[in-house]
């Protein structure tokens, strides 16, 4: 693709979150299913195409450190030395959720939170200019896909805009690494 069709793809996406719509994109991990993550309805409609238990947690994307600042009462000094120096995409979970929706928001107060450094993710969220849920694109239950061909006929018709960006791309990616950081200083690695 060139730089124009990928701003374009990019631009495209933007609306259809800015219109309250779900999108397909692929990110700093494996492709995912996004929306606006302050959208209640926009969140619950992915929880119903993959047939997810609302009680299991989702992700947001956020373009920067600071951005991420908009989301949570307060970071822990240790995350910020966590995502500078992550060599591999790095999800938080960090208490103290707001201004997202509800259902995005654990019982305990935390949200999973991750900094993109991928170029296509980083370039929709800065131009989003908010957060964006990022769930891997499978009915639950079933694999995360790899790439773009793994994923379900049923993802693909289920949402309203499908990114063209990095389709033909087969390399296998890998889910992030997942550490819980709290208040009071606990650190609890989830996932390396």
């Amino acid at each position: 693709m060139t730089q124009k069709d990928i701003a374009e793809d990019i631009r495209q996406a933007v609306e259809t979150l800015r219109k309250g719509g779900i999108i397909l994109y692929p990110t700093d991990t494996i492709w995912g299913i996004g929306c606006d993550a302050s959208r209640e309805e926009a969140v619950q409609r992915i929880f119903a195409l993959k047939q997810r238990d609302e009680s299991k947690s989702m992700i947001c994307l956020v373009d920067s450190a600071d951005r991420m600042q908009r989301y949570l009462r307060r970071v822990p000094d240790v995350a910020w030395d966590l995502i500078e120096y992550a060599d591999k995409p790095l999800t938080l979970i960090l208490d103290g959720a707001v201004n997202l929706a509800p259902s995005l928001i654990a019982e305990d107060g935390s949200v999973g939170m991750r900094v993109t450094r991928e170029n296509i993710s980083k370039q929709l969220c800065y131009r989003f200019q908010k957060a964006i849920v990022s769930t891997s694109a499978n009915i639950s239950g079933q694999p995360s896909p790899a790439n773009f061909t793994e994923i379900s006929p049923d993802i693909i018709v289920g949402v309203d805009y499908v990114m063209k960006c990095r389709q033909n791309d087969l390399s296998k990616s890998a889910p992030s690494q997942i550490i819980k950081l709290e208040l009071d200083g606990k650190i609890q690695i989830i996932r390396k």
